[in-house]
């Protein structure tokens, strides 16, 4: 397991303090040679998951020994002939992971996504500098209850439409409160892409926010639409993640059975009577309608928030 201190040196990269961990991955906020700030991130097998330790309160303070209640880190998932695996990483997998990534958004250049700046390797291991950006998570706004605003959420739908569109990446795949930052200026910018293997038998997402386990752009939908339910309500909609027949291309009718089940929840009215119905008729869609995607779904924000 690696753990760096305040003070110590990754590279040319003085560490100043951990930032946080995602699904397989620690990351530390740094300096370089020059005082730039970068986000440094390193690969572990303890990086996050259901097997790590969890800590017994809520709590804004990151740790590298524990993850409080609030946060959620991706995992593993294996899609296999008979179905989906969430299991352990190893190293080498991790690895592979993390590389993946560094190429990944090598060649993204958006306003709405962390950029990566450099990759190096310390010991045979990669580690990958990324832009650090400055602001709070969605996470923190929502456990802060500051205001949330829709158009980070219209800001995020057309980013990922331009970045699908343009070919440099085709879905994010993990979106989560954890993985939006809002900026001082009230930009929003998507860091930790689900990592992913080129032929797509390996992925790290975050199941509670893609139930599905889907891998394409209609995983992000469904991710707006989780967090969107989950800022109405303070609850999340679906309780058991993944769906048993996560990942399947086809599905005969056992499969759509269950997948109607399993999408059933509790509307945010009945949890929230102040939940405005056009905004709950889009939580629904993005949930439950298949061929709903980005492009209705900024279709129904703008409408709304010119209405509202």
């Amino acid at each position: 397991m690696i753990k760096l201190q305040a003070g110590e040196y990754l590279g040319a990269y003085r560490v100043q303090k951990f930032l946080g961990r995602g699904g397989f991955a620690y990351v530390y906020l740094a300096e370089d040679a020059q005082g730039r700030k970068v986000a440094l991130k390193l690969g572990d097998v303890a990086g996050g998951g259901r097997y790590v330790t969890r800590f017994v309160e809520i709590t804004d303070e990151r740790s590298q020994e524990w993850i409080s209640p609030d946060e959620t880190p991706g995992e593993a998932v294996f899609f296999r002939p008979d179905g989906v695996r969430i299991d352990f990483l190893d190293m080498h997998e991790i690895d592979s992971l993390v590389r993946s990534e560094a190429v990944l958004l090598s060649d993204v250049k958006h306003p709405n996504i962390v950029r990566v700046r450099d990759q190096f390797e310390i010991d045979g291991r990669p580690v990958v500098v990324m832009e650090y950006v400055r602001g709070k998570t969605l996470r923190e706004k929502i456990r802060a209850l500051e205001g949330i605003r829709l158009n980070w959420f219209l800001a995020i739908a057309r980013a990922l439409q331009d970045l699908n569109e343009s070919g440099t990446l085709a879905y994010h795949g993990d979106l989560k409160p954890e993985n939006i930052i809002v900026k001082p200026s009230g930009s929003v910018v998507m860091i930790d892409p689900a990592l992913r293997t080129s032929k797509e038998t390996l992925i790290s997402t975050t199941p509670h926010y893609n139930p599905l386990l889907l891998r394409n752009n209609k995983a992000d939908v469904m991710g707006i639409g989780v967090m969107l339910y989950e800022i109405l309500t303070g609850t999340l909609p679906f309780d058991d993640a993944p769906w048993q027949y996560a990942g399947r291309e086809q599905g005969g009718e056992v499969e759509r059975l269950s997948l109607s089940y399993f999408l059933s929840y509790p509307p945010p009215r009945t949890l929230n009577p102040n939940t405005p119905e056009a905004l709950e008729k889009i939580t629904y869609r993005a949930l439950t309608v298949m061929d709903y995607g980005l492009r209705e779904l900024e279709a129904d924000l703008v409408d709304f928030l010119r209405k509202d």
